[in-house]
């Protein structure tokens, strides 16, 4: 509890309040956020709460907490809650179902999934007015020629996918999302598997995908460089970062003729 000088014989003391006068977010009537903090409720102390709605898909989108730890405590259906721990640099995913907690330490990267409809979620946080810096803004506001300057994108392709994002997310999608390709079967949370850890390693490539390759016909500036693959956290999706990555980038490497014939066969 927070030292608090506050007079409790005043009849402006608060010792109720109902949250759903206090509506944070709304996405439509399954998905929404409601909250309360030392704003509505002047007795709190160092306490706050999210009460959350979701169903099936729905994100909290990424985010931190730069003043306060989160406990989200699951109240009915279940959910996954993903972080990534920056002293192991590991993307850890913690499915939680009636009863279960998961814990965010202040300050750390991390998200939840609802795994299925009529989700409902309680996250509590130790300051008296949480509050954070969401993905979505991360990514509008932030120049698309920076972003592609230091991560050696391509600054066009960079522009068109963050056009969508004009607005805190919150809850992703957005309601009037328009995905240019349906959501793969698998892609929502499997509640029934343990946390999944990234490790802090470079990926492999998949192994028999390219058998008897060729030696790429460019000149090699980095012998010793690892080929540079993405493996999408839990979905477990292999990409070619050259979808995106240009010539010149160091991250780029074009397949000789013989390893794309041998590919067709």
């Amino acid at each position: 509890m927070a030292t608090s000088t506050m007079d409790y014989t005043l009849s402006t003391t608060e010792f109720t309040y109902d949250l759903s006068n206090n509506p944070l977010f709304k996405k439509d009537e399954n998905n929404y956020i409601n909250s309360l903090s030392i704003k509505q409720l002047n007795t709190l102390g160092n306490t706050s709460l999210l009460d959350i709605f979701l169903s099936t898909g729905n994100v909290v989108e990424p985010h931190t907490h730069q003043n306060a730890t989160e406990l989200v405590y699951c109240i009915s259906g279940s959910a996954v809650v993903s972080l990534i721990n920056p002293f192991t640099n590991e993307l850890l995913h913690f499915p939680i179902t009636p009863g279960q907690v998961a814990n965010v330490p202040q300050g750390w990267w991390h998200y939840e999934v609802a795994t299925v409809d009529h989700t409902h979620l309680l996250a509590i946080f130790d300051a008296p007015v949480p509050e954070a810096i969401f993905g979505s803004d991360t990514l509008r506001l932030t120049p698309a020629k920076l972003l592609a300057y230091t991560y050696c994108l391509d600054e066009k392709k960079v522009q068109e996918a963050l056009a969508p994002i004009q607005k805190t997310v919150i809850i992703g999608p957005p309601a009037d999302c328009q995905p240019s390709t349906a959501p793969a079967s698998n892609s929502a949370p499997n509640v029934n598997h343990q946390p999944y850890v990234m490790p802090n390693v470079q990926p492999n490539v998949q192994p028999n995908m390219q058998p008897n390759m060729q030696p790429n016909s460019q000149p090699n500036n980095q012998p010793n460089m690892q080929p540079y693959v993405n493996r999408l956290p839990y979905w477990g999706t292999w990409v070619d970062p050259r979808i995106i990555h240009e010539p010149g980038c160091p991250y780029y490497r074009e397949l000789s003729v013989n390893t794309i014939n041998q590919e067709e066969k």
